[in-house]
């Protein structure tokens, strides 16, 4: 079944770029304890292969999947619940999937707390100490709504603190241009391949849209790997 979450048309440029670094900028380092942390969950580790940033298994592999995802999105998590586990375990353990992870975040849209898109700048900077997966998996983990404070500020620092993560360099990224901007060429890469909905991939170029079941994936990958 194809479940997917249609957006609206979005229009990018350096001007939206330079909003968001502004506000990201102008944020106040909070105090974790400042709100309600202490219900965020760990969950239990997952083994990714070779994870390299937001990129996991053998660059080098015959099919490469690309996801396009918002870490408020529902479908997203089923996806990442449900199949990611089942194509890592068939695919990219065995070297014949390169996985990619991209941002879309689409999810808070015009609402002022803008979660989808702290929660992608966050994975950046985890990304950065190479420990986007882990911090990937807390997201998803604790989603429990749409733009409900599951991804404040304080619970975002919360959970990279739970990880272990190097809270100066985590804080010092979180709040730079820089991270936003990293966003945005993913969300960008998406509006060039003509991805409009969360979860979205693109398998060696070719589009399929939604939180499709293992064998849908299957399906693709085969055909893919039947014609190298």
């Amino acid at each position: 079944m194809d479940l997917k979450r249609p957006t609206p048309a979005l229009v990018f440029s350096s001007l939206a770029l330079a909003a968001l670094a502004c506000n990201a900028l102008s944020r106040v380092p909070q105090d974790p304890t400042s709100e309600a942390v202490e219900d965020i969950v760990l969950p239990e580790p997952l083994e990714y292969p070779s994870p390299d940033d937001h990129s996991i298994g053998d660059p080098n592999a015959p099919v490469v999947i690309e996801e396009y995802g918002d870490f408020q999105c529902p479908f997203c998590r089923r996806f990442h619940d449900e199949t990611l586990p089942q194509i890592v375990d068939a695919y990219v353990d065995t070297g014949q999937v390169y996985f990619i992870y991209r941002h879309f975040p689409v999810v808070d849209g015009n609402d002022p707390a803008q979660e989808s898109h702290a929660a992608a700048a966050a994975a950046v900077c985890a990304g950065r100490q190479n420990r986007f997966w882990d911090y990937h998996d807390v997201l998803f983990a604790n989603q429990t709504g749409e733009n409900i404070g599951d991804f404040s500020d304080p619970r975002l620092q919360a959970m990279a603190k739970q990880l272990g993560l190097d809270m100066d360099a985590f804080d010092a990224c979180d709040r730079t241009a820089d991270a936003l901007a990293s966003v945005l060429a993913d969300s960008l890469l998406a509006q060039q391949n003509g991805v409009n909905a969360t979860p979205s991939f693109l398998i060696n170029g070719e589009l399929l849209v939604g939180a499709q079941p293992f064998e849908a994936f299957q399906q693709a990958i085969e055909a893919e790997l039947g014609g190298n």
